[in-house]
């Protein structure tokens, strides 16, 4: 055999030396490599449940699936394990950008914002209310606004109902049905400063 046949690099010396050495461990363990390396995996995601979503972050809205594990009981939160992008959505077709595909470490952050908080004027501090006290507090302000800040005519004595103190900027990523139903209701209070994420 020629020289020219035996050369070989530091990478493939350590590749071939370290599965002689492997194979010899196993054979002396008494473990076969042909049956282990014959032996089928299970697929990380056959025991899971999928859940069919919408992206959070931007107006594009492209669907996503997450993959969630659990033992299915009542009160037993899932761990989402998996999350790719949604091959039968029509916006994506399964693609996700860099932010998408990065899914997974946001929903496991620690420094995801899980609770309403709020900071009351003057404060530094921020603090976690509940849900039901955020939106009766949201409520409160929306209306002690709207009633100080109403006009019903203008200058010419014409019935406007406007009230422009207050606007609403709505995530794209809802469904059409729940974007129609949030401007009428916005719409019927008289606000007209109403923006959609998809247009920003």
């Amino acid at each position: 055999m020629g020289c020219d046949q035996m050369d070989m690099d530091r990478r493939q010396f350590f590749r071939v030396s370290g599965a002689g050495l492997v194979g010899s461990s196993l054979v002396a363990l008494g473990f076969s490599p042909m049956a282990a390396l014959a032996e089928t995996r299970n697929f990380k995601l056959s025991r899971t449940t999928e859940t069919r979503n919408t992206c959070p972050y931007c107006s594009v809205g492209c669907g996503i699936i997450m993959y969630s594990l659990g033992d299915k009981a009542k009160n037993v939160t899932a761990d989402i394990v998996h999350i790719e992008g949604d091959p039968d959505h029509p916006v994506n077709r399964g693609t996700l950008c860099p932010k998408g595909a990065g899914l997974l470490d946001f929903v496991h952050s620690p420094n995801r914002l899980k609770h309403p908080e709020i900071r009351e004027p003057g404060s530094t501090e921020w603090k976690r209310v509940s849900w039901d006290e955020a939106m009766s507090r949201l409520a409160k302000m929306m209306k002690a606004d709207r009633d100080a800040n109403f006009i019903a005519k203008n200058a010419a004595g014409q019935t406007v109902n406007r009230w422009l103190s207050t606007g609403m900027l709505c995530a794209s990523a809802s469904s059409n049905e729940s974007g129609y139903i949030t401007h009428k209701a916005m719409r019927s209070m008289g606000m007209l400063v109403f923006d959609n994420q998809a247009r920003v």
